[in-house]
């Protein structure tokens, strides 16, 4: 089955060069003119991909994409004349799995299509998209995650993230016990052309840690292997 995209973006002409140009390369796609007609659509029809432009007529779209991470695994690409890094950087923070600024050529356009879509099948086919639906113990502390509701609570205190947070922190729960290098974590996180390097990862580590501080959870079950990477522990050693 063709895949099927969702364009949001409010200037006409560039939505039908979009679209004509994944038709002709074998997708499907669905062009929105405004954030509440596409969330509307959202909420029924849920597609494979939306590339969405941050300046709309009705909605910021950085809120648009915060809506459809917290609600989704869906990838977003975001596709903005904004170019500052500050922009760049809350995009991939709330969620994006890239930034494209414009203006912009087809050809790149579909090459990280292709290469989110890549990233994203290769989660799935290793189990890393799989719900969680179970509870976790970590000594006397119970983890509680709600994948759908966007919601990590320490036993009754609950722990506020963003997206790119969330992302990482679930990461590592599904993967318990095991150890990856920051190479690994950034290609698997960020994917081949975001922000993502060994600072961007740190510092989310860094945040992990301290908001997740109950009984110094962090602190204790988020290790860091010098000279290698990160790993999350069920027991301490």
């Amino acid at each position: 089955m063709p895949k099927d995209i969702y364009i949001v973006e409010d200037d006409e002409n560039i939505q039908e060069i979009i679209i004509y140009c994944l038709v002709k390369n074998g997708y499907k796609a669905k062009s929105f003119y405004k954030g509440k007609d596409f969330l509307g659509y959202f909420q029924k029809m849920k597609p494979d991909m939306v590339i969405l432009d941050l300046m709309l007529p009705d909605m910021d779209g950085f809120d648009i994409c915060r809506e459809v991470k917290i609600k989704s695994n869906i990838p977003v690409i975001i596709l903005s004349a904004k170019s500052g890094e500050f922009d760049k950087v809350l995009g991939l923070e709330l969620g994006a799995d890239d930034y494209i600024v414009k203006p912009f050529s087809l050809r790149e356009l579909l090459a990280r299509i292709k290469n989110v879509f890549r990233r994203t099948e290769t989660l799935c086919e290793n189990g890393y998209l799989k719900p969680i639906k179970d509870d976790f113990y970590f000594g006397d502390i119970k983890l509680h995650i709600d994948e759908e509701n966007h919601e990590i609570c320490l036993d009754e205190a609950k722990v506020n993230l963003n997206p790119k947070e969330f992302e990482v922190m679930i990461f590592l729960v599904k993967n318990l016990n095991s150890l990856f290098s920051r190479k690994e974590l950034i290609k698997i996180i960020w994917g081949k052309y975001n922000f993502g390097n060994s600072r961007t990862l740190d510092v989310h580590i860094r945040r992990l840690r301290d908001k997740m501080s109950y009984k110094d959870f962090g602190k204790k079950f988020i290790k860091t292997v010098h000279g290698i990477g990160y790993k999350m522990v069920d027991k301490l050693s």
